[in-house]
């Protein structure tokens, strides 16, 4: 997962379900304030995938396209092996799994083993 940019900050547009839940961050305006927006995310949502954080120059997200939120498939070398449409509602995880199933995914690397439950 990469953290780009607060959807919903409460410098520019926070919605009623943010204040609701405590979900209350300023624009970021160094890359630390971004991390420890990111952080608070990863905890509050409670996420075990590693999360990287995009920098306040917004390159990640420029580069992908990632607003508001997008599932990608990156491949070897950085090619670009799937992409959903804008989420939530373009996310369709059966066909991101179909990507992660194909033989090219993991041509040369370790195949992880998605039998073990954690």
């Amino acid at each position: 997962m990469v953290y780009i940019q607060e959807a919903h900050p409460t410098d520019l547009w926070q919605l009623p379900v943010n204040q609701r839940d405590g979900v209350l961050f300023t624009s970021a305006h160094t890359t630390d304030e971004r991390r420890e927006t990111a952080s608070a995310c990863v905890r509050k949502l409670g996420l075990s995938i590693p999360a990287l954080c995009d920098g306040v120059n917004d390159a990640t997200e420029r580069a992908y396209t990632g607003w508001p939120d997008r599932l990608y498939l990156i491949g070897r070398g950085g090619r670009v092996l799937y992409k959903s449409a804008p989420g939530p509602f373009g996310f369709q995880p059966a066909a991101l799994e179909q990507a992660l199933q194909a033989p090219s995914v993991f041509a040369g690397s370790v195949v992880p083993d998605r039998t073990a439950r954690p």
